[in-house]
């Protein structure tokens, strides 16, 4: 790869040199077919260069799939343009060209007597930028044919003299047309034989590595942690057999924890602590890994079966959404500090593991995703594929370009887990009635106002049965949130956020002997009060792979119960990509 970009620089550079000697040629023609010929014409009907985009007004998709990561842009795809190129009249319009720069006599002469040169928008030439093949010949061609039609002016055509100093020009820039000639045949020698290769097996190795130093504040939380500072760390083994399949080998090593909020109700077995205050989901507390060690984090193979089917087989990976999510606050690089603030908890149930995924692009702005995903123990003889927990789910996606949409539905079985989140109240997870089945609804959208603001929110229901012996009945849990979020806060690629929500609340319970089981003091039926999350954020871009996150979030009513004092948790997160 190496070798192929350092022959694609030289053959840059050399065509630049030659196209900069090219201009030489051109002065001393225009010279020699005389001023009154030149004068004749009428410059204007040179259409010059075919347009470019200027290469640093680029602008990027706002949210794209990298691996299985999203990331948060800062442009709408509907802000996409190409700047169009304007015709130059004069040279001293072009305001990065000197009169002491060397080929200022050249450019002057084909600016002004011909019209063959073009520059940008902003009144620039850019001479110093490597040029493309395309361009080359799209300058020289426009500029030659002028000269033909120049030719064609002329009463008697060109003379010896003028031939003879054609061919002495032609002999001067001898070598360097022969070089250009040889470099040109190697390199389309190599072309072809990569094109009858056409594809060979490619592993790409990529990392992310984020660390956190963080605190909590409160008068039961504050003494009870302490200031921390701990890694979470991805390693992504990404492989194509065919160049359209992908197979995902994730590892992931952590010693992150979840901080405590020491709550003091309900006063029954699930006094203590809660999830609300957690920064991420590691492979310590799903997996069972021991603190830093490596392990398998997802094992997952994609593969389209024609231009709008594509399906996922997953091994070992929990996340079967094939479409691009409709928001970038879920990156765990660049997104919010907290577990909650990043994702809707209730459409990923932590029992959820072997599975198969499938996605449908039904037209450009619409696709859907349906899944069918298994239990932890498909790997035990004991339980096997069949009789372990399950979900399936169908998620339609619609992209209207600075307006996104995306719903879910969900049916999930779990013989132990009950529909725990790893987030929101302990009573939320219905986990200690036997075994849950839970129907699961979610909606969510965002707006871009404009290239700086952007709104959105969600909102998620769940219906969820006990089927224990003496516990059978109903719950139901809710959670919600909204979303602010501006680009370009002091620096262009830097973001904020404010997130304001509700952490998954048990609203109902069908009876007094389910309420209980799953923690909720006698005679309550669901959570006492509404505790609310709110959150800020920060992302500053140091460069292309550094991100420094400062974040705050303030949970009030911990546990869903005002007994409970406020927790602040407060976070720096930086974030490493290669």
């Amino acid at each position: 790869m190496n070798r192929q970009i350092y022959c694609g620089v030289s053959i840059s550079a050399t065509m630049a040199k030659l196209f900069g000697k090219t201009l030489v040629i051109l002065t001393v023609l225009s010279g020699l077919l005389g001023s009154e010929a030149a004068m004749a014409e009428d410059p204007s009907i040179i259409e010059g260069l075919t347009p470019l985009s200027d290469p640093a007004a680029s602008v990027e998709v706002p949210y794209q799939n990298i691996g299985t990561e999203p990331v948060l842009n800062n442009t709408p795809a509907s802000a996409e343009k190409t700047d169009p190129m304007a015709r130059v009249t004069s040279v001293s319009s072009l305001r990065d060209v000197q009169p002491t720069d060397w080929a200022f006599g050249a450019l002057q002469s084909l600016v002004e007597r011909y019209g063959c040169i073009e520059g940008y928008p902003d009144g620039t030439y850019r001479g110093n930028r490597a040029m493309t093949r395309y361009e080359f010949a799209a300058g020289l061609n426009s500029c030659l044919n002028r000269i033909q039609e120049l030719i064609a002016s002329l009463p008697q055509g060109i003379g010896k003299e003028d031939l003879a100093s054609l061919q002495k020009l032609q002999e001067e820039f001898a070598a360097e047309l022969a070089s250009l000639r040889g470099r040109i045949d190697s390199l389309e020698a190599r072309t072809a034989r990569i094109e009858n290769q056409q594809f060979s097996t490619t592993t790409k190795l990529s990392g992310l590595v984020m660390t956190y130093f963080g605190d909590v504040f409160g008068e039961n939380a504050g003494p009870a942690n302490n200031a921390t500072y701990a890694h979470h760390t991805y390693l992504t083994l990404l492989t194509s057999f065919t160049g359209k399949d992908s197979l995902i080998v994730g590892l992931e090593a952590s010693n992150l924890k979840t901080f405590n909020t020491a709550t003091q109700f309900p006063t029954t077995d699930s006094i203590g602590t809660t999830n609300e205050a957690r920064l991420a989901i590691t492979g310590a507390e799903v997996y069972g890994f021991g603190d830093s060690d490596i392990g398998l984090s997802q094992l997952q193979y994609r593969l389209p079966i024609n231009d709008k089917v594509a399906i996922s087989f997953d091994a070992f990976a929990s996340n079967r959404i094939l479409s691009a999510p409709i928001t970038g606050l879920n990156s765990l690089s660049s997104g919010p500090v907290s577990y909650f603030g990043k994702t809707a908890p209730l459409l990923y149930p932590v029992n959820q593991q072997t599975g198969i995924g499938l996605q449908w692009q039904i037209a450009p702005w619409f696709s859907m995703d349906f899944s069918l995903g298994r239990d932890f123990k498909t790997e035990d003889p004991g339980t096997g594929l069949f009789n372990a927990g399950y979900s399936a789910s169908v998620r339609p996606v619609i992209n209207l370009g600075r307006f996104r949409f995306s719903g879910s539905y969900m049916n999930s079985y779990s013989p132990a887990f009950g529909i725990d989140t790893f987030s929101g109240s302990n009573a939320s997870r219905v986990v200690g009635a036997g075994p849950v089945i839970a129907n699961t609804l979610f909606a969510g959208a965002f707006y871009r106002f404009s290239q700086s603001f952007e709104f959105g929110g969600a909102i998620a229901y769940s219906k969820a049965r006990a089927l224990g012996q003496g516990t059978k009945g109903d719950a139901e849990v809710w959670q919600f949130d909204a979303d602010f979020v501006f680009y370009d806060v002091g620096k262009k690629g830097n973001t904020a956020g404010i997130i304001i929500g509700m952490q998954p609340r048990l609203t109902g319970t069908s009876n007094g002997a389910l309420a209980s089981a799953i923690g909720l003091e006698p005679g309550q039926r669901s959570d006492r009060d509404v505790g609310f999350h709110v959150e800020a954020f920060y992302n500053y871009q140091v460069s292309d792979n550094i991100t420094i996150t400062p974040g705050v979030f303030w949970l009030t009513a911990p546990n869903h119960d005002d007994r409970n004092p406020d927790v602040i948790v407060g976070v720096v997160r930086t974030s490493f990509s290669f």
